[in-house]
């Protein structure tokens, strides 16, 4: 039988952050709209996050410059606790912010951080001494 687009997305979609997350994340959506919440988790995860090309650290990487620049500091907790469930560092994480800043600002960059260091420290995570 062969994997709907619906369900690669929700395999997808586990690797990257907890079982509970995503259910909790889905299911608010669902609520509200059943539509947007089957296009996020098909399109977004389904169709586009599950090319091979790229691998899902340099997918997380992409995504969290991309919400930076947007400024859609919203989306960012979702994203940082799936870059760090799929292998980048604190640190690499970090430097993305600190990349972004002459391309964005200040207030944009120091918006992401925000958003960082809340995920960071409630999952109890330290930046390796070696950043300046």
């Amino acid at each position: 039988m062969e994997t709907t687009r619906y369900e690669k997305g929700i395999e997808l979609l586990e690797k990257m952050i907890s079982k509970e997350i995503m259910a909790e994340t889905i299911e608010k959506v669902k609520q509200f709209s059943p539509d947007i919440a089957r296009l996020i988790v098909e399109f977004a995860f389904g169709d586009v996050y599950s090319r091979p090309t790229l691998d899902l650290k340099q997918k997380e990487l992409l995504t969290i410059t991309s919400l930076v620049t947007l400024g859609a500091e919203s989306q960012l907790d979702f994203h940082i606790n799936g870059a760090l469930n799929v292998g980048l560092s604190p640190n690499e994480i970090v430097e993305v912010i600190i990349h972004c800043i002459p391309y964005v600002g200040f207030p944009r960059a120091l918006g992401a951080l925000q958003v960082i260091m809340k995920v960071f420290e409630k999952r109890n995570v330290k930046l390796d001494s070696h950043i300046k």
